[in-house]
């Protein structure tokens, strides 16, 4: 299929391109910017006047819950909802049922991807068997499998020599290993940031420590071992200090955040507000600023959606018994936008920590708009507003912290492989 996209205006961070031009797309590739090649005659043209043009996004942490949760929302009502935000590609946590810990359920993931047929879905493998933190996973085989990763999920592995030899394992296979970090004996039964709010509502607490010893610790192996690590869903200000710090030195380490937790701190969980139950805990205002100061100097290279949806059910019991997660993969962009409304980032360094960086971080060749590249596009009005509701929500999960903002940002196509997925 041929497309045209004219009246556009192209942002691409990798190029630094910010110029009103034409694109074009062939056989599911980007065929030319500005004028369309020879003989070329399109068998669909998209007017983009007065909107951005730029690569689809790349979502480093989504948790999808098929194979294994349907009740919670399925591959095709979670992939609709990540392409009508923009979002072409989805990085799945191993953390579905059964566990992504075996090349038959990484290949389950990849069929039930390829019959839904709209975003990438690009699975990270388990590290451990059943998330367990015990005995490792074949991660060669699923490297042949095609996960571009591994990682143990929301889980924390205790044993530092476990750990120690995953990463050698990983660093033998060329595997990034995607690790969260948060100290299971500090964080105990904690629900919510340790600090004066968690006092006053009388919620278990994780305090700041558990995060920063665990993101420590991987520091330490990781120079040890030579493992490319990407430490994900950082909350701490201290523990961005000391990835930058090991960046520095000249470790092979990258990080992102949740969007979440570029909006929202602690006291949103105030009147036990189950929606803002999420893992890692909202942090402090101070922390929320020193992420977005690290997205600002680089040593946070991408921002994700951490899309974790959940069904009424999960979020209905009292605070500390309610599940973690919020669903967020289809205003990742606006709420990424709103950054930029609010003087906090500019709009190639949004852009490029949804597009270009995340792509370099899972080593594809994505996130651009250069010819002879797979053809993944966004179009979007950065003036159109957005009003979140969760009743019109596309994802099954209607948990989003986000009820009722209104943001900038409206998505009106978006592009797969060349090929229109939004609107369907």
């Amino acid at each position: 299929m041929k497309i045209s996209i004219l009246n556009g205006h192209l942002l691409d961070p990798a190029s630094q391109l910010d110029k009103k031009q034409a694109l074009h797309v062939a056989d599911g590739e980007i065929a030319a910017l500005g004028r369309a090649p020879a003989g070329f005659q399109p068998d669909l043209e998209i007017d983009a006047k007065d909107c951005i043009v730029c690569p689809g996004l790349i979502d480093l942490c989504t948790h999808l819950p098929e194979p294994g949760r349907e009740h919670k929302g399925s591959m095709a009502s979670e992939t609709l909802a990540a392409v009508s935000g923009g979002v072409t590609s989805l990085c799945c946590q191993p953390d579905t049922l059964p566990i992504l810990d075996n090349p038959a359920v990484a290949e389950l993931v990849h069929q039930r991807a390829r019959q839904v047929n709209r975003a990438r879905v690009l699975p990270l493998a388990a590290l451990t068997e059943g998330l367990a933190g015990k005995t490792l996973t074949d991660m060669n085989a699923m490297k042949t499998m095609g996960c571009i990763g591994v990682s143990n999920g929301n889980r924390d592995i205790a044993n530092a020599e476990v750990l120690r030899r995953a990463l050698e394992y990983a660093a033998s296979c060329d595997m990034t290993v995607f690790l969260f970090c948060e100290d299971p004996d500090l964080k105990n039964n904690g629900v919510v940031h340790e600090g004066s709010l968690a006092t006053r509502l009388g919620l278990p607490a994780i305090p700041a420590s558990a995060e920063i010893l665990s993101v420590s610790r991987a520091l330490l192996l990781a120079e040890q071992t030579g493992a490319r690590i990407h430490i994900s869903r950082i909350s701490c200000g201290d523990s961005v200090a000391m990835i930058k710090a090991a960046q520095t030195r000249g470790l092979p380490v990258t990080a992102d955040v949740a969007i979440s937790h570029l909006h929202l701190d602690d006291t949103a969980v105030d009147e036990f507000n189950a929606l803002c139950h999420l893992a890692p805990p909202l942090r402090a205002e101070s922390d929320r600023q020193a992420l977005i100061a690290g997205l600002r100097d680089g040593s946070i290279s991408a921002i994700c959606s951490d899309h974790f949806p959940h069904d009424v059910d999960a979020k209905s019991a009292p605070f500390s018994q309610t599940e973690a997660g919020a669903s967020t993969v289809e205003h990742l962009l606006a709420l990424s936008l709103k950054l930029v409304t609010d003087k906090q980032l500019s709009s190639m360094q949004a852009l490029a920590a949804l597009s270009c960086q995340p792509a370099h971080i899972i080593g594809l060749d994505l996130g651009r708009l250069a010819p002879g590249l797979p053809a993944d596009i966004c179009i979007f009005n950065p003036r159109e507003a957005v009003t979140i509701q969760a009743a019109d929500m596309l994802s099954q999960g209607k948990n989003t912290p986000f009820e009722d903002w209104t943001i900038n940002g409206k998505v009106n196509h978006t592009l797969v492989n060349g090929r229109p997925v939004y609107p369907a």
